[in-house]
């Protein structure tokens, strides 16, 4: 069949081959075969023994010419059929003719293209030989294209960059090549392209001349490295301006302090005390641009450690509680008891936003006061920090500049209130750098709320801070003028069940007393000594709960006599824990004492103290001076010495004479042997003897990151920041006398 197939097959092209002799070839058999038909029907007639009969011949010549008639008919339907599909295929084979010419013409301006582009462009078969060159590429290779074009011919690399390869297959890389006007950087793109069906694919290699982006790119990064090298150096002059200015700065403080313990006239201690608040100023200006260049600097470091929520936000409190006493003003705070005790974040830092909000917002505030509410945020694990206060409030078109440096609402702020400008530009980062956010609502003249929202998960080892009093179906009265504390008290006690009453007329409150029968009947100092008195005689007989609330300025006002008809008192800003306590409290027959020892609950116990011996390595004579003076007055013995080397050998020596020295507070940066490596000999002198090492704490100006560690890495145990505050030396120094561990 396939050898029948292809006879034919042959015969087919034969005949498309010579169509003349087909043609002449097909007529002679259709000739021949009507002439030898036509003949021997007549030679068949005319024999004897034919038997002819005239009628059956005229009816033979019919049937003969009939057929013959049917054989030219169907001749002609073919020729008509043939004709109709030669005119088909003249015009597909126009058409193709056409489609040819815009493919030559494409293939023209593609050619064109490639010519006229400045991209380098050349085709290689499998054996690496060129048989496409673009006329960029031979202008790169200086060599024309029809000797390039068969030839293994390559640039000349001079460097070679990284190479990737793309998910299609691409081979994507640089390479620095040798040319005409000099050395160049061409990106090449390389690739298999496959021109014919029936052909093998080539590598296509398109490369595109990015020397200037490679040279702005080298540019960008030296400038880079020049700006990282300047901002360590600028982190370094900081931090050595920090200590230069601390130290003079330690002793201003340090000293004014000293000074105001001792006996002096009115106008001395009003001088004293504007020499104290300018040094305070200023360090707060040196803390404020520390912490911008670290910021700048990317050293910001976040600590994640559980921490009591409600006691942070109370100590914050209590801290500004005195400057917006001083404006008479109120400060209150709030914490929801949906929230967890304990959250795991950076105390540090979120205290550090939340003084500078509410500081400002103190600062702003004339009258009213100024509210600090936590409560649940709108995401899971989001808790939002509200600084409420009724100031001067802020312009829309100032809320986003003040969040930006060195920028306030106006002008006007600048030259009345003061300030940097920094502090809501620290912040703002701070809280970025924690994943939250702050948010700006304020009413010019109304006041202003900044809302700060933190994600804090909730620690794995909570505990419960105190037990909320069952307070379902007690009425209490809260009796103030002033409405900041008793608003966010009274919210606090609706949660714990109370039916709450707030009056800010001691003529309505006397009034109101004997509607109903009062559990408690809280009032406010702020209404007068003359009147508390009268409402506390007048609330004996209908309040089973008689409570005062004062400030710890105005404690030395109230006299026994003026709180005799009082079961208790409270200390302002409340503490949720001071508030269930006193209110579960059975309530007291005689008039409570304004001891501040005999309250547990608002004044935290202390143990004895106990002098301690105490190795000082301090090379600055003020600063040496004033730690002397500190240590004397905590009931302590200080041994002064001017550089490491005489602090080691001091060290060595009470350590020989049996008497060693219970703790050493080693500064930094000292002559001859600085902090650093006098720890270190002392830790290496420690490491093969079985008794206890002593502790340790660094005295220092400097607060960066790399320096704490440093110190840790010698083996100290805390730290000390200059200016030295007194409160956090005996807070040291009472925890190495309880438990002989220093706190850092």
């Amino acid at each position: 069949m396939g050898r029948t197939f292809r006879i034919k097959l042959r015969f087919r092209r034969f005949g498309r081959r010579h169509p003349w002799l087909t043609f002449a070839l097909r007529s002679f058999m259709i000739f021949s075969i009507v002439f030898g038909a036509a003949y021997g029907f007549i030679a068949g007639a005319r024999t004897e023994n034919s038997g002819y009969d005239p009628h059956s011949f005229a009816i033979g010549v019919a049937f003969l010419f009939a057929l013959a008639c049917v054989a030219l008919a169907t001749l002609s339907f073919r020729l008509r059929l043939l004709r109709k599909r030669m005119r088909k295929i003249a015009l597909h084979n126009e058409a193709l003719a056409d489609r040819n010419w815009e493919l030559q013409e494409a293939e023209q301006r593609a050619r064109r293209l490639f010519e006229a582009q400045g991209d380098l462009i050349v085709l290689r078969d499998a054996e690496g030989r060129i048989s496409y060159a673009n006329d960029a590429y031979c202008e790169l290779a200086q060599t024309p294209r029809h000797a390039l074009v068969g030839s293994r011919f390559a640039l000349r690399v001079l460097e070679q960059g990284d190479t990737a390869l793309e998910p299609n297959g691409t081979r994507v890389h640089d390479q620095q090549i040798e040319g005409p006007l000099g050395p160049r950087w061409i990106a090449w793109r390389e690739g298999l392209v496959r021109n014919d069906a029936g052909e093998r694919a080539e590598m296509q290699s398109v490369g595109r001349d990015v020397t200037d982006r490679t040279e702005s790119e080298r540019a960008l990064t030296e400038a880079r490295d020049q700006a990282d090298a300047a901002s360590r150096a600028k982190s370094r002059f900081l931090a050595m301006a920090s200590h230069e200015i601390r130290t003079p700065l330690n002793g201003i403080i340090g000293m004014s302090g000293l000074l105001m313990d001792t006996p002096l006239t009115p106008e001395q201690t009003t001088y004293v005390k504007a020499v104290k608040t300018s040094g305070d100023a200023l360090l707060s200006l040196i803390e404020e641009l520390l912490d911008y260049s670290k910021i700048e600097a990317g050293k910001i470091d976040l600590d994640h450690r559980p921490f009591a929520l409600s006691r942070l936000i109370e100590d914050i409190t209590e801290l500004l509680a005195p400057r917006a006493e001083a404006k008479k003003i109120e400060m209150a705070a709030y914490v929801d008891e949906r929230l967890p005790s304990e959250v795991v974040g950076d105390a540090a830092r979120l205290r550090q936003v939340l003084l500078n909000l509410a500081g400002n917002a103190i600062k702003f505030t004339s009258t009213g006061g100024v509210a600090l509410i936590v409560e649940p945020g709108i995401w899971p694990n989001e808790i939002s920090f509200l600084v409420r206060d009724t100031g001067i409030g802020i312009e829309p078109e100032a809320r986003e500049r003040i969040f930006r440096e060195f920028e306030q609402a106006h002008d006007k702020i600048a030259r009345s209130y003061g300030g940097t400008g920094l502090g809501l530009s620290i912040s703002d980062r701070i809280v970025k750098r924690m994943g939250g956010r702050i948010t700006l609502e304020s009413q010019p003249g109304i006041g202003s709320t900044f809302e700060v929202s933190i994600p804090l998960a909730a620690s794995a080892a909570e505990q419960i801070s105190f037990a909320a009093p069952d307070l379902n179906g007690q009425s209490i009265m809260l009796v103030s003028p002033q409405n900041i504390e008793a608003s966010l008290a009274a919210r606090r006690l609706q949660r714990w069940g109370g039916q709450t009453c707030m009056v800010s007329d001691t003529d309505v409150a006397e009034a109101l007393l004997p509607e109903r029968a009062w559990h408690a009947v809280l009032i406010d100092h702020a209404l007068g000594l003359s009147d508390i008195q009268r409402l506390g005689e007048a609330a004996r007989l209908h309040a089973t709960q008689r409570i005062v609330m004062f400030t710890p300025a105005t404690r030395h006002e109230l006299q026994p006599s003026t709180i005799s008809a009082f079961t208790g008192y409270l200390v302002k800003p409340l503490r949720a824990a001071s508030l269930a306590a006193r209110l579960m409290a059975a309530p007291e027959v005689t008039s409570p004492s304004l001891d501040p020892a005999s309250d547990p609950i608002d004044q935290p116990t202390t143990a004895p103290a106990k002098g301690l011996s105490i190795l000082v390595a301090e090379d600055n004579q003020i600063n040496a001076l004033l730690i002397r003076s500190l240590l004397g007055r905590l009931g302590h013995h200080a041994m002064i010495t001017t550089n490491g080397a005489e602090a080691l050998e001091s060290w060595l020596a009470a350590k020989s004479a049996g008497t060693p020295y219970d703790l050493v507070l080693m500064d930094i940066q000292m002559p001859q042997l600085d902090g650093i490596e006098t720890t270190k000999r002392i830790r290496s002198l420690e490491a093969g003897e079985p008794t206890s090492r002593t502790p340790i704490l660094a005295l220092t100006a400097n607060t960066l990151v790399e320096d704490r560690y440093a110190c840790f890495e010698a083996g100290m145990d805390g730290f000390l920041i200059k200016p030295l505050d007194r409160e956090k030396l005996a807070e040291a120094l009472l925890g190495l006398i309880t438990s002989r561990h220093i706190a850092a």
